[in-house]
């Protein structure tokens, strides 16, 4: 076991949890680390670190509390300390959604849609205080893909005109994120705690310390295109029209922004899949590009991603994409 940070047992005393155990908890994509606190008497909570100058609760602090405020289930704060990385937090316990899925595969459908109907319930809410998700903050993620993933294949290509397809694809969006909605970013199936054994169990949220204000659209591709997990295809149409019954109605415009919405995710993950190997040391994440990928062609084939499809086109060779954007052994 790995030594437990320096502070976290002064933190810890203070917050008046000294006499609790500690149980590091496995890492993921992340300068961050949770550890479990467990008393004798079997009460739990979490403890994160998320150390300055990699990281700051900061955000997520912010984001938490405005959730909570809001009727959302995101843990309950029960300390901070942010200049010092510490936030000890509520325990939503083990069941995340993807787990109880891999175990209770039957249960998929109801569990998505409860999912989706969280999704609904946060935009209703007016959006919170939180930047925008705009032109620049898009540009800068699907940017990644032409900054790591094709120099990672031996690619040299067209950046500019990658700026500008994006620019032609994501404007005519732009104006229908206005008032817009909170944007968590990262909404799936290993960020969405079953707080109850059921699929219909009410659902915690994690993991949504870089939330911002843009599209409905956003969380529901970052749910039903899941880097992580196979989602069938049927399923997703199902739970797209599902969000449409609990919102009222979803209308063309809706559907081709899902569309662009996906391929500008897609792109930004495998990028940051790249990343992650190249600069962190973290090869694991190579072999989810071609499920993000797939993913990616299928958004690509909405005509309202004509001028990106086309870069792809003359950009990534045809034995690239065969390959679901694959590396080569």
């Amino acid at each position: 076991m790995s030594a437990l940070p320096e502070g976290l047992a002064e933190f810890t005393v203070a917050a008046g949890w000294g006499d609790a155990s500690v149980h590091p908890l496995p890492g993921d994509a992340s300068f961050r680390r949770y550890f479990r606190l467990r008393r004798e008497s079997g009460e739990a909570a979490m403890l994160m670190h998320a150390p300055p100058p990699h990281e700051d609760p900061a955000p997520f602090l912010q984001v938490a509390h405005w959730l909570n405020d809001h009727a959302m289930r995101a843990p309950a704060i029960l300390a901070e300390d942010a200049a010092q990385g510490w936030v000890l937090i509520e325990d939503f316990g083990d069941d995340r959604m993807r787990d109880w899925l891999d175990l209770h595969a039957t249960d998929e459908r109801p569990a998505y849609e409860a999912a989706v109907e969280t999704l609904a319930t946060l935009h209703r809410l007016p959006p919170g205080p939180f930047a925008p998700y705009d032109m620049a903050v898009y540009q800068r993620e699907a940017a990644l893909l032409t900054e790591w993933y094709c120099p990672a294949q031996g690619l040299t290509v067209d950046a500019e005109g990658y700026a500008a397809a994006w620019e032609a694809v994501l404007a005519p969006m732009i104006p229908r994120q206005s008032p817009g909605v909170t944007v968590l970013r990262d909404y799936h199936a290993e960020n969405i705690m079953l707080l109850g054994r059921s699929p219909r169990a009410p659902q915690g949220l994690i993991d949504f310390q870089d939330a911002l204000v843009g599209h409905a659209a956003y969380d529901l591709v970052s749910l039903l295109q899941d880097a992580r997990r196979d989602v069938p295809e049927a399923l997703e149409a199902a739970m797209l029209d599902h969000y449409g019954e609990a919102v009222g109605g979803i209308d063309a415009d809706f559907r081709a922004d899902y569309a662009r919405l996906g391929a500008q995710r897609n792109a930004k993950i495998v990028g940051i899949f790249t990343r992650l190997n190249a600069r962190d040391g973290k090869p694991r994440y190579l072999a989810m590009i071609p499920r993000v990928w797939a993913a990616l062609e299928r958004d690509l084939a909405h005509p309202a991603l004509a001028p990106v499809a086309a870069w792809f086109d003359a950009n990534i060779p045809a034995a690239v994409r065969a390959a679901n954007g694959a590396f080569a052994e």
